[in-house]
This record gives structure tokens, sequence and C-alpha cells, in this order.
């Protein structure tokens, strides 16, 4: 069982102009891994905000730390620059796999910044923003997620 942070990004969804979508459905999502939700947060698109529930959800013992929202190109989306101010180091494979993925889905998946990164001991992973979108990365990358967290963690793999 790996201990999940769920951050959502987004302006209106942390103002209450609509509910949050993402958050949820990136919970349902973890709980078919096998994994537990252990923390969870609704922030802004605002850098030092994101960066410091990622920072916090690492010290609370969340061994992956799924963001969602945040990752495209408008002005206002600054999750992976969030990210990476306070990254140890990028993982360009969780990024490339999702992007390669989604592409056979909509053509706009070129437009994504999903990334992921190492923060403290923790695998964060920056998902797209819409819940479907969230989800389907999620699980084009969930395979190598549990052989990461065990490397980050200084656990025994098999490999």
């Amino acid at each position: 069982m790996i201990p999940t942070g769920i951050i959502t990004v987004s302006d209106r969804a942390s103002a209450q102009v609509y509910a949050d979508l993402g958050g949820p459905a990136v919970r349902a999502a973890v709980a078919t891994h096998g994994w537990q939700t252990i923390a969870e947060a609704l922030v802004p698109d605002d850098q030092a905000q994101i960066a410091h529930a990622v920072q916090s959800f690492a010290r609370q013992g969340c061994h992956l730390i799924l963001t969602t929202g945040g990752t495209g190109i408008a002005s206002r989306d600054v999750t992976p620059e969030a990210i990476r101010s306070v990254a140890r180091l990028e993982i360009p494979g969780f990024g490339e796999s999702m992007r390669m993925q989604s592409i056979a889905l909509t053509p706009n998946a070129i437009l994504s910044r999903s990334l992921g990164a190492v923060v403290e001991n923790s695998l964060v992973i920056a998902l797209p923003g819409k819940p479907q979108g969230a989800v389907d990365c999620l699980g084009f990358i969930a395979g190598a997620i549990p052989h990461t967290v065990k490397i980050l963690q200084r656990e025994p793999t098999s490999c």
C-alpha cells in the first residue's frame, strides 16, 4: 500500500466557483490500484502554494504525491514550475509516457507538460486537470510507480 497525497490545482475550484472533480476522480483511481490516500489539498494556480503543498505532503509521509491541474500552456498553468522549484530531480519518462499514450486519445495531449519528479523521498506526478485525462494518465504509468516508490524509500526491489 502506497501512502498517497492528492493536490488539486485550480483557481476556480479553490475559490468554490465550481466543485473539484479532479481530486475525487484521482482518489478513486488511487483506490483501484490499492494505494491509500492519506492527504488531500485544493490550491489555486499559485506556484508558491503548489510547492508548499507538495513539500508538506512529502514531510507528512506521502510516498506518492499526485497533482491534477495546471499542466497546460495557459498563463496560470504553473504546476510544473512549482514542482521543479522544490524537486531534487525530474524523471522524464513519466511525462513522456503520459504524452505519448494520450496523443492516441486526443491531439491536444501534445500541449501537456505533465511530469514526474522526486521531492525529498517522494515521487511526484503532475497529471492533467481534466478528470478523465488525469485518470487515463495515471493508468498509463501506474505499473512503474510501486518500483519507483520502493527505490525512493530505500526498500528492497526485485530488480
